[in-house]
């Protein structure tokens, strides 16, 4: 549609007839030949000469939109206790210009130091229910008996300020956006050292149940399979040492963004080294 609007706007206004042509679009890789259509709107006298003209300024709009999307957005997953917060705030203070946390929905509770709006939008089971009628989720997953889900709003306020826009969300958040077209993202798996290790960070927090741990734990071991299979994530950071995890997470994302910005993408990477 917006290829046709572009092409018909091109046309001479002046033209009092027009000749509808079809032509086929193939550009979606899943497409079958032929699969999309898009109708053009030439002047009788200019449709054969014109044509080539037309498709190329529009294609060129097109792509130029594409280019302006920005760069694409950083997923990091990992079980509750692999270290995740941790890296990311190493990451965020290195690079204070190039990245933009997305805030999450979630209907738990906060908990001690977390505030409203800066850690998690904190919202009840009826509100965030609704926001899903409406479409206003990119993806949403249920987690020990919560709701979590990353709006559209959320990624689309930190894209506004130009920066890499970093999601932390579950495994099922990332099965429903890891092969988005709309978001391209970077696919990071922080793999804690064992279950053992995970549930003596998780038990030093005192912020669990039992029951709530073991769901947890449960839980864990699920995504480890998932995160650690081949081909799920872009890459896997195995965070037995905090030092050599951050340098390999870091190093990865600064190669990738390097790239991003050989292909004419607009990306900070201004760094703030420690004294």
């Amino acid at each position: 549609m917006l290829l046709n609007n572009v092409l018909c706007r091109s046309a001479s206004a002046a033209a009092a007839a027009t000749t509808t042509r079809r032509f086929c679009v193939t550009g979606n890789r899943s497409a079958s030949p032929c699969q999309r259509t898009v109708f053009l709107c030439l002047p009788n006298v200019q449709r054969q000469h014109n044509l080539q003209q037309y498709l190329a300024k529009a294609f060129s709009s097109l792509n130029g939109k594409m280019v302006k999307q920005g760069p694409r957005p950083l997923v990091i997953c990992g079980p509750s206790g692999s270290g995740k917060s941790t890296l990311l705030k190493k990451l965020f203070k290195e690079f204070p210009d190039t990245f933009g946390f997305s805030v999450s929905h979630t209907t738990r509770k906060p908990r001690p130091g977390e505030e409203n709006g800066v850690h998690y939008h904190f919202v009840s089971v009826e509100e965030m229910q609704g926001a899903i009628e409406k479409g206003e989720f990119i993806e949403t997953a249920v987690f020990s008996g919560n709701m979590y889900g990353t709006s559209k709003k959320a990624v689309e306020n930190v894209q506004h300020q130009g920066k890499v826009c970093v999601l932390d969300i579950e495994i099922e958040g990332v099965k429903q956006i890891r092969n988005s077209d709309r978001l391209n993202p970077l696919l990071v798996f922080v793999n804690p050292p064992s279950i053992e290790e995970l549930e003596r960070r998780l038990r030093g927090r005192q912020t669990e149940t039992e029951e709530s741990l073991q769901k947890r734990l449960n839980t864990a071991r699920k995504e480890i399979e998932y995160g650690t299979e081949a081909g799920n994530f872009d890459v896997v950071v195995q965070n037995n040492n905090l030092k050599q995890a951050y340098e390999d997470l870091r190093n990865f994302i600064v190669r990738e963004l390097e790239t991003q910005q050989g292909q004419g993408i607009n990306v900070s990477l201004n760094r703030v080294f420690d004294e």
